[in-house]
């Protein structure tokens, strides 16, 4: 009788560790979504389907319910635009010309009031295309960065959203979005055509390459303005992050569809980088250790925030309105978490004009012809004065030394 009780035990034993879900990690979620099998996550595609896939039952593991318009998927069919981040046409009629993305939404609910949306888009831009920086035929755009990283957290923060101890005076609505390269597509579709009431909405929050956390620790967060408190929590969190803050809540990601719906925003950003919209941006350059510090951030932020009632809303400066028009390129990528004096180069771009002239990574554009150069404002400001065909003398402060070069746009 004591051996079978000992054999009944060992078997209930090995049949709970069966049943018990293995914890996924980011590395993991990252790993698999940026993973060369995928293609490239293209919008519409068969590839892109299959992640989409991956990520519903990733939601149904983490016992999410499923708040699509078919189980956790809600399909949109567009006509798609030949530029990134400009709106889409939708339509109802589908023919040769149309294509069918799909997000994937996920529910948390704690029979509160409000809801807390977190999303982040998964969507990259397949074998390059419109939208890539490489130059050299198509290849594989794994985007682990862009957006692999932002879907890897959110996943993260519905598993902590649920343990015990988790803030629980809001419900929690997670969208992975279809069709961000190719201009908001899903975000818009969702504000447009809600699986939920977004008058219950309080905030949105969206993480848009959040993989790649520099030496000093720096994280942009936009949209600080979109509501009173927000610049207040976001800073009261930070720890040991430097937080490079942003008021507007208009940028060239899914955020802006929340705000343009009056619905307060916070988007995260661990900066741009030289890999940004190229084949290069894969899995072994994301930094996983400082998405972990991130995660718990806007852990804690999101923690913060459960005491309060539904955030009231603040139209901010739309900063996108403003950039000027230019008709030439430096060909460089700018630090965007750059908060000193002048336009820190983070990258550059083979055979145009920085590289021609001798300009290296973290120059510090300080001035061009008779332009200063304090921000990345200024620095567009001046660009816009130039016309193709014309040289200008740049200076840079390289290691605390100014050194002038001749650059032919």
């Amino acid at each position: 009788m004591r051996a079978i009780l000992l054999i009944f035990l060992a078997m209930l034993v090995f049949s709970c560790k069966e049943t018990k879900m293995k914890s996924v990690t980011m590395k993991e979620d990252v790993s698999v979504l940026a993973n060369d099998s995928l293609n490239g996550r293209k919008t519409g595609s068969t590839d892109e389907k299959k992640a989409a896939e991956y990520i519903a039952k990733r939601f149904e593991d983490l016992g999410l319910q499923s708040k699509g318009t078919d189980g956790y998927f809600q399909k949109f069919t567009f006509k798609g635009s030949k530029n990134p981040h400009q709106e889409a046409e939708f339509t109802s009629e589908k023919n040769d010309s149309t294509e069918t993305g799909e997000n994937v939404i996920g529910y948390i609910d704690n029979k509160a009031e409000n809801t807390v949306v977190i999303g982040a888009h998964y969507d990259h831009l397949g074998m390059g295309g419109e939208g890539s920086l490489y130059r050299e035929g198509e290849a594989i755009h794994n985007g682990a960065d862009d957006n692999a990283s932002g879907v890897a957290m959110m996943l993260h923060l519905a598993d902590s959203l649920q343990k015990k101890g988790s803030p629980k005076n809001n419900n929690y609505l997670f969208i992975a979005f279809s069709g961000e390269e190719e201009g908001l597509l899903g975000s818009n579709y969702f504000v447009k055509n809600p699986t939920i009431n977004t008058k219950k909405v309080t905030y949105m929050l969206n993480m848009d390459m959040v993989g790649r956390l520099n030496s000093e620790n720096t994280l942009a967060v936009y949209g600080v303005g979109t509501s009173p408190i927000l610049k207040q929590t976001v800073n009261a969190n930070a720890g040991d992050l430097n937080i490079a803050e942003n008021e507007s809540g208009v940028g060239p990601s899914d955020h802006t569809s929340f705000y343009l719906a009056d619905i307060p925003v916070l988007h995260f950003f661990t900066g741009q980088h030289e890999d940004y919209h190229k084949p290069s941006d894969d899995t072994e350059k994301v930094n996983f250790a400082g998405m972990e510090i991130v995660s718990n951030y806007i852990f804690s932020i999101i923690k913060d925030l459960d005491s309060q009632k539904k955030l009231p809303f603040k139209k901010t400066k739309n900063e996108s309105e403003v950039v000027p028009d230019f008709k030439v390129t430096l060909g460089v990528v700018p630090d965007y978490l750059f908060s000193g004096k002048g336009m820190r180069i983070d990258g550059i771009s083979e055979d145009r004009p920085a590289q021609k002239a001798g300009l290296q990574k973290g120059d510090i554009v300080v001035k061009m012809g008779d332009y200063e150069v304090t921000d990345m404002m200024s620095y567009m400001k001046s660009l816009s004065k130039f016309e193709k065909g014309q040289t200008a003398t740049v200076t840079v402060n390289r290691n605390d030394e100014l050194i002038e070069v001749e650059v032919a746009f």
